[in-house]
């Protein structure tokens, strides 16, 4: 299969359904020959904060020299930016021969009777091929949804498991308490590797800290409080922890704990044989860049766009309106899931916006409609007025905000979207004034 062959195999595979648990990985990959088994891991689990984490670790650990792979879900701009090493997505050529390999063995499973993998699956297995045919220093995973039964925790060489910040989500398939996600999220710890949490809320702290004890494994735990924000803007932030500076080309009041969390990973990484050096933490963070997460995507006026998609990134998204938008015209964009708690990102968040224009995510299944969201938005702020696509959105945003200086844009939801957004604003930048509407 060609590359295009193989994207539409993938997409095709999600019609058989799923299996619970681990079992039908497991056949897979022992029938590849268990490459997962050859490389050594960053595993990554937790509600918000994952793909920021591990953006921290790949660019610090990359420039330090080492041949790191990154494995995320969901991406942006390209499919195969799921799939990088050292800073290159994997090439097409190279992932259809891995996934027309896979696609040889899944055949080889249903004639067998057993069950067909997800498209999940199929993307973790060609990662692990990959990773393990470029013979990489370390390997960055990032969990799809939750942890012990997330295909990705079918490896067994964890040397660091990492916990980020977790707040309810997935309610339908990990749990109706905190402490019941908390417990999906920790499956990811292992026997004899190390275990970096950020400070959670007591229930799924006390949950963390019985998995680890269970295990045998000691957890360290970072507390963002102890770093010092000393200067911040929608461009950036700097910030003191443990009487070193560090600066971030990311905004958002969140990233000051992922990279917190990231400087105590990269502690630990050091004393398994991952060293880096004061210098290269610093320089690392300063260089990472994390598309869609509060990123400012045009200047006049001013533009930005966050993946806020639940309750827990809905309170953090607040807290950043709060910082950076205090006076200011607020407009939003907004597209969901319909499996999502958008009633509860609504309610922590509609009543800070002048105007809402709601849109549909465009060729997802689980996209709830535009006008179904905007009648939810209208709850919360009478203002909310759904659109026919994200072009009409961003036309209506920028007509909405015209020239006024004290305007602001925020587009957040459904990260699926934000590429294709991205790609509308560009568009209708192009079509204004060069000296209003001026790329970054």
């Amino acid at each position: 299969m060609n590359y295009e062959e193989c994207r539409a195999y993938i997409e095709d595979s999600a019609k058989y359904g799923s299996v619970l648990g681990l079992d039908n990985m497991r056949e897979m990959l022992g029938r590849l020959g268990n490459p997962q088994d050859e490389l050594s891991c960053v595993h990554v689990a937790g509600t918000n904060g994952k793909g920021s984490v591990i953006a921290y670790l790949y660019t610090t650990l990359t420039e330090a020299g080492y041949r790191v792979g990154r494995y995320i879900s969901p991406t942006l701009y390209s499919y195969r930016e799921r799939l990088e090493i050292a800073g290159e997505r994997i090439s097409r050529e190279k992932f259809a021969r891995h996934v027309t390999r896979i696609a040889q063995i899944i055949g080889e499973m249903t004639q067998a009777g057993l069950a067909h993998p997800t498209p999940f699956e199929i993307e973790t297995a060609a990662a692990f091929l990959y990773f393990k045919e470029e013979k990489c220093d370390l390997v960055l995973l990032e969990t799809g949804m939750g942890g012990n039964l997330d295909a990705t925790n079918i490896i067994k060489n964890t040397k660091l498991a990492v916990l980020v910040s977790i707040s309810m989500d997935h309610m339908s398939f990990l749990g109706n308490t905190l402490g019941e996600i908390a417990q999906k999220k920790a499956g990811i710890i292992k026997p004899g590797c190390h275990v970096v949490s950020i400070r959670q809320k007591p229930e799924a702290s006390q949950v963390i800290a019985e998995v680890c004890e269970k295990t045998g494994v000691p957890c360290r735990v970072a507390d963002p409080d102890e770093a010092v924000l000393e200067e911040e803007s929608v461009f950036g932030q700097k910030f003191s922890y443990k009487g070193e500076t560090f600066e971030l080309s990311l905004a958002g009041v969140y990233q000051k704990e992922n990279a917190v969390l990231a400087l105590n990973a990269l502690e630990e990484l050091d004393k398994l044989g991952w060293h880096t050096t004061l210098k290269q933490r610093r320089e690392g963070l300063a260089h990472t860049i994390w598309n869609g997460r509060f990123t400012v995507i045009c200047k006049k006026p001013l533009f930005i766009v966050d993946g806020a998609h639940n309750a827990g990134a809905a309170d953090k998204m607040a807290e950043s309106i709060r910082h950076y938008f205090k006076g200011k015209r607020l407009i939003y964009i907004m597209g969901v899931f319909a499996d999502k708690e958008y009633e509860i990102v609504l309610e922590k968040t509609a009543h800070f916006a002048e105007k809402i224009f709601t849109i549909e995510t465009p060729d997802n299944p689980r996209a709830l409609p535009a006008e179904e969201l905007a009648k939810a938005a209208r709850k919360y702020n009478a203002s909310a007025q759904s659109t026919s696509s994200i072009q009409d959105a961003v036309e209506k945003a920028f007509a909405y905000a015209g020239s006024d200086e004290n305007s602001a844009i925020l587009a957040f939801g459904s990260l699926s979207f934000i590429g294709a957004l991205t790609s509308e604003v560009e568009s209708a930048r192009n079509k204004r004034d060069k000296s209003k509407y001026t790329n970054l």
